[in-house]
């Protein structure tokens, strides 16, 4: 159905929004039942959703509006009216929508976590299925608070990972630019000069001019080559084999792979504890943590300790056989497992 803007007045005070209806006259009905007087009806027109982290949605903007959420229903205030409010005062056009549409389901009679797993571009695996455990256990709220916080977590994660990354990214572009620069512009001029001396010129010397001369006879070729290269990686990153063989190398990779080792083993140790902690099932968590892994290799090792433990094994016996997860972070899981603490 199409999504309308709406103006109105109601008593002395101007209201807006946007609703889902069949037509004009659907939105006015809905409205005047609201005691609304509609000054104004507009449709939407199809807009194109600028892709940030969640098909449009960012993660801070999830996680302000499930911390918000939270204290609204710790407040008291009814489900819908809380959906309603949060939808109204979203700037992010693609959320409003959204949101309109998880009101109407629940008004509607469906759960809330069924409202939001028809989007799951905004709402992923994790976030529905938490909800599910908040609303069969009677805790949303304090399953909202954990939700928040654990969202919050994953986006200052990825502030500091993506700060660490700018400054040998930067690094290494500015010397790249640099070394082609001198391989392409400056060489050539030694070249010459050294060309008219006459003198043989030591191996290192003539090795440097030969890859200026390449340089600059086939730059060209060499971007273009480059390119391909980058789309033919892209390519076979998207195939099965693929996506394995480029996580398994990424994971080897000297510092590169002790930086993505640490951030997975961090996201999985998070990831499980709070599903864990919101009463979802052990292999359900585990399987949904596999899929929020990031790296395929990582997410096989996951899986494989799912199946294991569908046989009666633990936790901590199948990951002993993975190059994933260090010694300490298997041992902490193990007493945890002991204990009966191991969220």
């Amino acid at each position: 159905m199409p999504t309308f803007e709406w103006k109105g007045r109601r008593g002395d005070k101007t209201e807006g929004g946007v609703i889902v209806a069949e037509n004009k006259e659907a939105v006015r009905a809905k409205l005047r039942r609201q005691q609304i007087v509609v000054t104004q009806v507009k449709e939407q027109g199809k807009e194109i959703a600028v892709p940030l982290l969640r098909g449009g949605v960012s993660a801070k903007e999830l996680a302000v509006f499930t911390r918000q959420f939270s204290v609204m229903i710790d407040a008291g205030l009814p489900l819908v009216q809380c959906i309603e409010i949060l939808g109204t005062q979203a700037e992010n056009k693609v959320f409003q929508k959204v949101l309109l549409q998880v009101r109407q389901d629940v008004e509607s009679g469906a759960t809330l976590a069924d409202s939001m797993k028809k989007h799951p571009r905004v709402f992923d695996d994790l976030y529905c299925n938490m909800i599910a455990a908040g609303e069969a256990g009677g805790i949303l709220d304090t399953i909202l608070q954990r939700l928040s916080v654990y969202i919050e977590k994953i986006v200052k994660l990825k502030r500091a990972v993506r700060s660490a990354m700018i400054y040998p990214i930067a690094v290494l572009s500015i010397a790249a630019l640099v070394v082609t620069i001198i391989l392409w512009k400056v060489i050539p001029t030694f070249a010459a000069l050294f060309a008219g001396l006459g003198a043989e010129l030591p191996l290192p010397t003539r090795i440097v001019i030969a890859a200026s001369n390449f340089i600059g006879r086939y730059f060209l070729v060499l971007v273009i080559l480059l390119i391909a290269a980058g789309f033919a990686i892209k390519r076979y990153y998207a195939t099965y084999k693929g996506k394995r063989v480029i996580d398994r190398m990424l994971l080897k990779t000297p510092i590169l792979g002790i930086v993505l080792r640490k951030i997975a083993v961090a996201r999985f140790c998070r990831t499980l504890g709070t599903l864990v902690s919101s009463g979802v099932p052990i292999l359900e968590a585990l399987e949904i943590t596999a899929r929020t892994a990031g790296n395929s290799i990582v997410e096989d090792a996951i899986m494989a300790t799912r199946k294991s433990i569908e046989e009666g094994k633990t936790i901590s016996e199948p990951l002993k056989d993975t190059d994933v997860f260090p010694p300490m972070v298997i041992h902490m899981i193990a007493v945890g497992e002991q204990t009966g603490a191991l969220d």
